[in-house]
């Protein structure tokens, strides 16, 4: 049997899988067992949604009885009952996946270095007291100048794993590589949302789409200078942004889009390789902080998308501190 016909007896995610590390982008530790994938990653708006699902009050009445274990006023009371909430539910995930799992610092710290790393080490020894070594954690910061410069701390200081999430440039992706960070997401799929409405072209082809065409740019880009941040692809809108990016050091995909990958069963082109990048005639840069803020200031789609995920994920965080504040009360 030829190896063209033993992949299309696998499925497209199976194919995935042999050349790229499959991470759950899910709250729901019960569908991440479902998939198999390596890793796992969180964010305050799965957190919200896996917190209203019934099977998963155990978890929020134990945040709240943490919370309410703690001195001070209401608001305290609350922001402890979200950390912990946090950090059991990446507890739980731990328990079904073998590799790790990314927990999101508090969108409002994104322009706080210093409040950033103090957050992300409370996190770390909140997941140390429930036996959790900090090297199955990643720690997901925005990738703001702040929360680069907050990564770069708790990578080369503290020893702590970050993954730098709302990436959507290239000088955002430099910036990060030249921090040593561990990760980065770049976020295809709202990439491709802001082309669809700022442009004439609505539908694009898997190649040409201008997500996967930024994680490309950068894969490639790493690769050829031997940086030594993963690239993590985020963010999909389809199996075909996903299936454009086979090869990608790590893709973190939907549990909709997992189970269509598992019902596929067509050949999968591994269009990323190291080989690959290592032949692409590309420029090196820097970039110190005001070039960081100049290029990314320069770059409308991607201010426009790292301040609205900002807002976003905010708004998501009051809402979960809302609902853990009628427990509390």
């Amino acid at each position: 049997m030829g190896s063209d016909q033993k992949k299309v007896n696998m499925s497209v995610l199976q194919q995935l899988k042999k050349v790229t590390t499959i991470v759950a982008d899910t709250g729901d530790f019960e569908a991440i067992n479902v998939y198999k994938p390596t890793d796992a990653t969180t964010n305050p708006s799965l957190i919200l949604s896996a917190s209203s699902m019934e099977r998963y009050q155990g978890l929020v009445k134990k945040a709240v009885d943490y919370g309410k274990s703690k001195q001070g006023s209401v608001e305290n009371q609350v922001a402890e009952a979200m950390d912990y909430l946090c950090v059991l539910f990446g507890t739980e995930i731990l328990k079904v996946v073998p590799g790790r799992v990314s927990t999101e610092i508090d969108a409002r710290l994104s322009f706080d270095t210093k409040k950033s790393v103090e957050k992300a080490l409370k996190l770390i020894d909140l997941y140390k007291t429930l036996g959790i070594s900090k090297d199955r954690i990643l720690i997901k910061l925005a990738s703001t100048w702040e929360g680069i410069k907050a990564a770069e701390i708790l990578e080369n200081e503290h020893g702590v794993h970050c993954n730098l999430t709302l990436l959507f440039s290239f000088a955002q992706a430099v910036a990060c590589a030249e921090a040593g960070v561990t990760l980065i997401s770049p976020f295809v799929g709202r990439i491709l949302d802001w082309y669809v409405a700022n442009t004439e072209t609505k539908k694009f082809e898997a190649l040409k789409d201008p997500g996967v065409i930024s994680v490309t740019k950068i894969y490639n880009y790493y690769k050829k200078f031997g940086y030594k941040t993963l690239v993590m692809g985020a963010s999909f809108r389809n199996v075909g942004e996903i299936k454009a990016l086979a090869g990608c050091d790590l893709l973190t995909i939907s549990p909709a889009l997992l189970k269509e990958l598992e019902n596929e069963s067509e050949n999968v082109t591994t269009y990323l390789t190291e080989s690959n990048a290592k032949l692409q005639d590309i420029e090196k840069i820097s970039v110190d902080e005001s070039k960081f803020r100049w290029l990314l200031n320069e770059d409308t789609m991607a201010t426009d998308k790292l301040s609205e995920g900002i807002r976003k994920f905010a708004v998501d965080t009051v809402k979960l501190e809302n609902l853990i504040k009628t427990f509390i009360k």
